[in-house]
């Protein structure tokens, strides 16, 4: 029997996203023991869909393989939240070991009770940085008055905020017209967005302020994951780790290319010792507390404490 495997991102084909996500897919197909008809579209966005579309048909089972920031899903499964707060982490590879390990383990049995999606790994989606239009920024006092466009989290509008920002939520189809029309004078984002989407054109301010480690659910549908085979189930896996330590490499090499890439774009780049952040990490830390007492503590000792 032909299994069909649609799969689909929301960046462009280039990206260390769409390379991973477009690797797995590969890697099944050619180890699968039956034929797999495959229809991959790199960016949905491209074409007019949103983020949040593609999202949705992925849990209907309409399509089958996405990857997704875990802050889109945090407001329906609150233990995401432990990957979002502000200034949390410093050292990447140790986050990630603790993802595949007990506090992973956690995460996936929470995704999988309040959602209708597997998740096949945890992919590093990068230190979050400030850009902006109008000047550096070294400490809250200077994003005063600067509206940030983040994405649809409420805990990341709530940092953003806490630090002095207004933040606004957009799809991501929307992110470069933001910036371009002014609409928004700061975003946030990992340095290969920032790249990616050539913000830098019109956000010429670049803070390493790293006050979000970004963590992306690659996901499948429960249901359809259920209807395989135990071997299709198994192969299927095996590709999903493969792609997980592609993605995982690619993405600690890519922050240093991108930052040579700014630099000799032309971009003014504020570097960690050259801000305030303990004046930006005292801004957000009642919510931090706040959030922390809301979550398992297990997961806590086993994501933040570990």
């Amino acid at each position: 029997m032909t299994t069909r495997l649609r799969a689909a991102g929301y960046q462009g084909p280039a990206s260390i996203l769409s390379t991973s996500l477009s690797s797995l897919c590969e890697q099944w197909r050619e180890h699968a023991d039956g034929p797999i008809t495959l229809e991959w579209t790199p960016n949905v966005t491209s074409a007019g869909e949103s983020a949040a579309s593609l999202f949705a048909s992925v849990e209907a089972g309409e399509r089958q393989l996405c990857y997704m920031a875990s802050g889109y899903l945090s407001a329906r499964v609150t233990a995401l939240q432990v990957l979002d707060l502000p200034f949390s982490v410093t050292d990447r590879a140790h986050a990630l070991s603790l993802l595949d390990g007990q506090a992973g383990e956690l995460l996936r049995q929470a995704v999988e009770q309040g959602s209708g999606y597997k998740v096949l790994g945890f992919w590093d989606n990068g230190f979050r940085h400030l850009s902006n239009s109008q000047r550096p920024l070294r400490h809250p006092d200077d994003v005063q008055g600067l509206r940030v466009r983040t994405l649809d989290s409420a805990l990341y509008r709530d940092s953003l905020n806490a630090m002095g920002f207004e933040a606004l939520t957009s799809d991501v189809k929307e992110l470069v017209q933001w910036v371009q029309t002014g609409h928004v004078q700061a975003q946030e984002n990992p340095l290969t967005n920032y790249l990616g989407f050539e913000l830098w054109r019109h956000h010429p301010h670049m803070s390493l302020s790293g006050h979000f480690w970004g963590v992306l659910l690659l996901l499948c549908p429960m249901r359809w994951y259920q209807g395989l085979s135990e071997v299709a189930r198994q192969q299927l896996d095996e590709a999903a780790s493969e792609a997980t330590r592609l993605q995982r490499d690619l993405a600690a090499r890519e922050d240093a290319r991108a930052l040579t890439q700014l630099t000799q774009l032309g971009v003014q780049v504020v570097l960690p010792q050259d801000m305030d952040l303990a004046a930006f990490r005292d801004r957000v830390q009642p919510i931090r507390q706040r959030i922390e007492s809301q979550l398992s503590p297990a997961l806590v000792e086993a994501y933040l404490r570990g």
